[in-house]
């Protein structure tokens, strides 16, 4: 009797791929959830968030909740969305410009073709009682005289003024100085003093480099006219340092050149016929140095001053207003 065969059971070698899919499909539907919890739209869950507190009776955790769409949400009954009104806008000071004590004039005002004939006029005077107090100063060189737009520009070599390496002044610097003064105490212009130096180097104790052997000769000028009877508010001073040259300091005239001190005498608005101080012809910011500097370049020569031979040329033709021009106080 022949016996019955046994059959083998079939192995199936890729039952690994059904949990494998299983796998892959839950991979998938938990990076899909990952993603859609990773946009959520803030303004709707504010809103969501907000209606839900309100519905249980707790306070709301926004400010303003955001409104989306036309639909008002619950306590906001009928109002209208209340526009932001802008504050007005803040007058920072410029960290450029020097203080006024006094107020300034609007730019504006420049426009006036008065306002500047009178200024003029009143520059004109200070300069003919500049040239004809210190004519014979002017005539040996030491102090120039300027006049170009709405200031005059008195510069003096700082060698009648001080020592080597000194700022104190000299008793005929004093003397030179106070005829200045008595000139600027009756008028109301401000009046701003620059010192300059050579770039010889200095480092004492007292001044570790020119920037301040220039500032205390400029501010030893300051204080003398102060005790002159000048108002300290139409003061005011800088140094310079070797960092302004007017020539080449490669050359002993030259480092003579630049060691000066300039004072600057600014418009003023009222003039020398009004009777009162008005306040000082200003605009967008102070003349510089360089801006001085390329002013006169080209032209005449103005020193030293004589109102009267200036003023037949120039009668009824206001003088060009530099770009940059601020009464310093």
């Amino acid at each position: 009797m022949a016996r019955k065969r046994q059959h083998e059971d079939h192995v199936n070698h890729e039952a690994w791929a059904i949990p494998y899919a299983d796998l892959m499909t839950l991979l998938l539907a938990f990076f899909v959830v990952m993603y859609a919890l990773s946009t959520v739209n803030e303004a709707k869950y504010r809103v969501m968030a907000d209606a839900m507190s309100t519905a249980f009776g707790g306070a709301p955790r926004t400010m303003s909740p955001v409104q989306v769409g036309d639909h008002l949400m619950q306590g906001q009954g009928g109002a209208r969305p209340t526009p932001i009104k802008s504050s007005p806008a803040l007058s920072l000071p410029d960290p450029n410009r020097l203080p006024s004590a006094s107020p300034l004039r609007s730019a504006s005002a420049l426009r006036d073709e008065d306002q500047l004939r009178r200024a003029q006029r009143q520059l004109d005077g200070i300069a003919d009682r500049l040239g004809a107090a210190l004519a014979p100063l002017i005539q040996k060189k030491l102090i120039t005289v300027r006049h170009a737009g709405l200031w005059i520009e008195v510069e003096i070599n700082s060698d009648i003024l001080f020592g080597s390496g000194s700022a104190s002044l000299d008793q005929s610097a004093r003397a030179t100085l106070a005829q200045l003064a008595q000139v600027l105490v009756p008028v109301p212009n401000g009046v701003r003093v620059e010192g300059y130096t050579d770039n010889s180097p200095i480092a004492t104790l007292q001044f570790p480099s020119n920037w301040e052997l220039s500032a205390a000769r400029a501010a030893s000028v300051v204080h003398l006219f102060a005790d002159q009877g000048l108002q300290p508010s139409r003061l005011s001073m800088i140094g310079y340092g070797e960092f302004r040259p007017r020539a080449d300091n490669d050359s002993q005239a030259g480092r003579n050149a630049n060691r000066r001190v300039v004072l600057v005498i600014l418009a003023d608005a009222g003039g020398p016929d009004s009777g009162s101080a008005a306040a000082p012809v200003a605009a967008a910011g102070t003349p510089s140095p360089q801006d001085r500097l390329t002013n006169t370049a080209g032209a005449a020569p103005t020193t030293p001053l004589h109102a009267a031979a200036a003023a037949a040329g120039n009668a009824g033709q206001p003088r060009a207003v530099p770009a940059a021009i601020e009464g310093v106080n």
